[in-house]
């Protein structure tokens, strides 16, 4: 008798918070710019349409998601991913808008299980002058003749004594795993910065903490330090061996294009590391005849764009010659492939800052994978 007591009970709650919530939202969508929403379905309650967007990404077409939705709604629709109702962008212009605006209209908005991983001093997450600053910092050292010259530190062995940790017989779960390599990682960085800092010598930089330390215009704290240096890990053991292991599968497939300068370039068209930005609106914003309500997430997705046909011809085809043609046909300024419809790295004041030794290190990769190995 009980236990159906409690039944109806939770029933009950439950139908209750559902109704809550739909009011709640019917709220936020009756405003004078209703008209103005793009199309879309906001899914179940509190989850959204997080779980579609998710089991998509991580199958044969990750794509689907989105083109599902572009054919029904446009290239700029409403959805609910990752517990915030999201305007999401399929659009070069209005992605290049987002990308290109100021702090004051938008800022940086990501899962919570991701920016607890990233800390808030990330430079994915800061904003402002001190952005700016750190971004200056490390764009202007990557570029660096300097940095080219350095052999990139090997981490395997890291990895390997902390997997060694892990007890067979006991499942391993990675968001707490995750959390706990990324408090060592910061412990290992602050005791660098501090060793540097005791030292008192006012050195060449040799690495992003020495530019960072020397900065006399912005005394940085050990925190922001060390939640940057762990940003810059990411790339170096994700995004760039990724791009390595695309740009050899469409080499294998298409061996006629080991010629061509452009492989690493098609290579980030059709593998598309990044897929996107997340934003929230601090005010109201209309680009296109689309309303961006104030308080809501913006997802520009970049992966959509660039495997466009109204962008690119044959998308899904692996064409190093394509970039060739734009270049003479003026299409594009330079050889960075400066255009709204090829962001693989971002755009705007967060463009990537390490975008350039991400080329670097494929090209180092690729030239000895292809003139040694058959």
């Amino acid at each position: 008798m009980m236990d159906n007591i409690w039944i109806v009970f939770a029933s009950v709650f439950l139908l209750c918070t559902v109704i809550l919530y739909r009011n709640r939202l019917s709220l936020m969508l009756k405003s004078k710019h209703r008209n103005q929403l793009p199309l879309g379905a906001l899914g179940w309650p509190f989850i959204g349409e997080t779980i579609e967007f998710v089991s998509c990404a991580y199958s044969d077409r990750p794509e689907s998601f989105m083109d599902k939705r572009r054919r029904m709604y446009g290239k700029v629709f409403k959805s609910h991913i990752f517990g915030s109702p999201t305007i999401v962008s399929t659009d070069a212009d209005v992605n290049k808008f987002i990308l290109q605006s100021d702090a004051k209209v938008f800022v940086p908005s990501y899962p919570k299980s991701l920016t607890e991983l990233m800390g808030k001093s990330s430079i994915l997450l800061i904003n402002g002058s001190l952005q700016r600053r750190i971004h200056g910092l490390i764009g202007a050292f990557f570029k660096s003749q300097q940095l080219k010259a350095q052999i990139t530190r090997d981490m395997q062995k890291n990895v390997q004594q902390s997997m060694a940790s892990w007890r067979e017989d006991s499942p391993v779960y990675i968001q707490d795993e995750t959390k706990k390599a990324k408090k060592k990682m910061v412990k290992l960085v602050r005791r660098i910065i501090q060793a540097k800092r005791n030292s008192g010598i006012c050195r060449v930089p040799k690495d992003v903490v020495d530019v960072l330390l020397n900065d006399a215009r912005n005394k940085l704290t050990d925190e922001l330090i060390a939640d940057n240096i762990i940003d810059m890990m990411i790339p170096g053991e994700d995004s760039v061996p990724v791009l390595m292991t695309l740009a050899t599968k469409y080499l294998s497939e298409c061996p006629a294009a080991l010629q061509q300068l452009t492989v690493i370039t098609e290579t980030l068209r059709m593998g598309n590391i990044i897929i996107g930005v997340m934003r929230k609106a601090l005010k109201d914003v209309e680009i296109k005849g689309h309303l961006i309500p104030q308080g809501w997430c913006v997802f520009a997705n970049f992966r959509s764009v660039h495997l466009d046909d109204k962008n690119y011809e044959c998308p899904y085809q692996f064409n190093p010659w394509r970039w060739q043609l734009k270049w003479l046909m003026g299409e594009l300024q330079d050889k960075d492939m400066s255009s709204c419809n090829f962001t693989p790295f971002g755009g705007g004041q967060r463009l990537c800052p390490g975008l350039d030794l991400a080329r670097l290190e494929a090209s180092i990769f690729l030239h000895h994978f292809v003139t040694q190995f058959r």
